[in-house]
């Protein structure tokens, strides 16, 4: 109960500053893309951070609710709403980020190489592959508004006692393991994209170290293009977005086969959850310097 208001207070500041960052590159990205230096990749970033947003407003609006005891503001029709885009957004929170790695992994690749056949290179391609995105995770999560009730409609003591104002419905055995399996299974696989598509860029980067060394050794000068620079600035996004994601695994792991109780500990997973939606847009912002002129432009 001492804690409730501290967590409330500091999911509203982290909440409130990853919306306002995420804004902003949302608006920059799609002032770019309308531009004249418009890029496919730079659609991808703006869902992204239209994907963080909503990762925010619906997973730290819950934690905001549950931490200041504003249970008059949950009822059965909004606690289905919020728990069912907060499982969408951490979807396609992964999805598009596994997305962006792939198609910046094409877009350093050699110009020649096979890989260049799967560049998507119009805004059709970009926007029709995010319209599958959204599709696929809201089959995913289609069970979820049918075992959502808020606790109030719910006759058992224990559960309104733990401080949450959602409550799941026990499933059926099969339900349970179909959706739990589609959901690993789309993780596995994007994830997947994601560490191949990351391992050939550091191996493309690698190349252009020598190559720069050479180039310094013979005394020329040489400018590192702007797409190696993008590259770097997606690892990094992409080192943040599975060190949140299996921190959070791990710890989950940890406290569901544990015996004790760590009530302190019960914490970090849900900050943990939007860590990556918060920090990821002030990477961008330090990375991109037209996305910083663009900013100050707003």
């Amino acid at each position: 109960m001492v804690l409730d208001p501290v967590k409330g207070t500091v999911f509203l500041s982290l909440t409130g500053l990853g919306t306002i960052g995420n804004s902003l590159v949302f608006v920059s990205y799609m002032h770019m893309f309308q531009s004249t230096e418009k890029k496919p990749i730079h659609l991808i970033l703006a869902h992204l951070a239209l994907t963080n947003i909503l990762m925010l407003l619906s997973k730290g609006m819950l934690k905001i609710i549950e931490g200041f005891n504003f249970e008059n503001l949950l009822n059965d029709t909004s606690c289905k709403v919020v728990v069912y885009l907060a499982r969408v957004s951490r979807g396609l929170s992964i999805c598009t980020s596994s997305v962006l790695t792939v198609v910046q992994a094409i877009t350093i690749s050699p110009r020649h190489s096979m890989w260049q056949r799967l560049n998507l290179k119009t805004p059709q391609h970009i926007l029709f592959s995010l319209l599958c995105l959204w599709i696929l995770n809201s089959l995913i999560s289609m069970n979820l508004p049918y075992y959502i009730k808020n606790v109030n409609s719910v006759n058992i003591t224990q559960v309104k006692n733990s401080g949450n104002y959602c409550y799941f419905l026990p499933e059926s055995w099969i339900t349970r393991w179909t959706f739990l399996t589609l959901m690993v299974l789309r993780d596995a696989v994007f994830q997947g994209a994601m560490g191949g598509a990351s391992g050939y860029m550091v191996f493309l980067l690698h190349k252009h170290h020598q190559h720069v060394l050479y180039l310094q050794n013979s005394k020329l000068l040489y400018r590192t293009p702007p797409e190696l620079r993008a590259a770097q600035s997606v690892l990094l996004l992409m080192l943040c977005f599975l060190s949140f994601y299996w921190a959070d695994c791990f710890i989950s792991l940890f406290l569901t086969f544990t015996i004790e109780n760590y009530s302190t500990i019960l914490y970090v997973p849900e900050f943990l959850t939007i860590g990556y939606a918060v920090l990821s847009p002030f990477i961008l912002i330090h990375r991109d310097g037209h996305l910083i002129k663009c900013c100050h432009t707003q």
